[in-house]
């Protein structure tokens, strides 16, 4: 039954707000406990965030108010953007209340979950807000496709082992570099992935975040391309303006050693006039 309900009611307020809007937060609380009343409900807990911004969840009541969860059947507030003023963040917020089976309800704006209307006015924002964002990434994958048929650089891509950035190029490491030579000498001097993992923690070396190998990553290095001067962007092979570590012959080498191991022919290639070329 609804008078069993239990609410949190939220209340924020900036500098700005404040001046703007003209409503304190001692009045916000008042008519949010005047509502609850109305409809019966009983406050479970009042969260203030006095002078903190709506852009983001960096608010000490907000946060407070999140982890008492359990404590409470619905969110209460007197307009929208009092919890959030980022539409991906209210989304994530919503969100997280569907999974826990939370309702929300914005008093001034009619918008109430915890009724037929509301679940499907706020099924329409989210569709809307889900449209938004996948047409947003295609927009964004359209655009590093294009760059990478250019031959742009590493879009984006964070600087792999043996290389750096220097102005947004990348730059040999010389110590990195040799490590990444001695890693293909090893494997087509006949040494296993697990063998080079070995080599290298019992050596020592650290990853480039800092951490130990794993024949994941090890394998991962033998494979890219980068190495031997070309960069890979999803299923796009072009020449990089970077000097390469190893020779493209023996990057070609490693690949038919790699696949001719596999127990199971993944798809593997070699470079052969500055295109792939699928080994069979």
């Amino acid at each position: 039954m609804e008078n069993e309900k239990k609410v949190a009611i939220y209340a924020r307020v900036s500098t700005e707000d404040q001046a703007k809007e003209g409503f304190s937060l001692a009045a916000q609380l008042e008519k949010l406990r005047s509502y609850c009343h109305a409809r019966g409900w009983k406050i479970a807990g009042e969260y203030v965030d006095d002078g903190y911004s709506g852009r983001n969840v960096n608010r000490p009541a907000y946060k407070k108010m999140m982890e008492d969860m359990p404590k409470w059947d619905i969110l209460l507030v007197m307009k929208m953007d009092r919890i959030h003023r980022n539409s991906k963040n209210f989304m994530l917020m919503m969100e997280e209340l569907r999974k826990k089976g939370k309702e929300f309800v914005s008093m001034t704006e009619s918008l109430d979950t915890s009724t037929a209307m509301g679940r499907f006015v706020m099924d329409i924002i989210q569709r809307i807000a889900q449209l938004e964002s996948e047409q947003i990434g295609e927009r964004v994958y359209d655009g590093m496709r294009q760059k990478a048929k250019q031959g742009a650089g590493m879009l984006g891509s964070p600087s792999p082992y043996g290389y750096a950035y220097n102005d947004g190029n990348l730059v040999v490491v010389g110590e990195e570099a040799g490590i990444v030579k001695k890693m293909f000498e090893m494997y087509l001097g006949g040494h296993s992935l697990k063998e080079i993992e070995n080599w290298l923690n019992e050596s020592g070396i650290k990853t480039k975040k800092g951490g130990k190998w794993t024949k994941k990553t090890v394998a991962r290095i033998l494979s890219n391309p980068i190495y031997c001067g070309y960069i890979e962007w999803d299923d796009i092979l072009f020449k990089g303006s970077h000097s390469a570590i190893i020779a493209i012959e023996e990057f070609n080498e490693v690949q038919k050693l790699k696949w001719k191991k596999a127990k199971k022919k993944g798809k593997v290639f070699i470079i052969e006039d500055g295109e792939k070329k699928f080994l069979k």
